[in-house]
């Protein structure tokens, strides 16, 4: 998914996307399905655009 198909107002915290990137992979046990998969990668893109707003915030 693109980070244009989020939905506004839907922006978590950098550390709460990061703890839901760890429970993902720790009930998955190191190794993804293709749905856990895609779930992996929309959490780090919104990861990101998370990371990207507290340091634009910070500046």
């Amino acid at each position: 998914m693109s980070p244009d198909s989020m939905t506004p107002g839907s922006v978590r915290s950098a550390a709460d996307l990061n703890e839901q990137i760890r429970a993902l992979w720790t009930r998955a046990g190191g190794s993804l399905s293709a749905q856990e998969r895609a779930e992996y990668e929309l959490l780090v893109v919104k990861w990101a655009a998370a990371i990207r707003g507290e340091i634009i915030e910070a500046a």
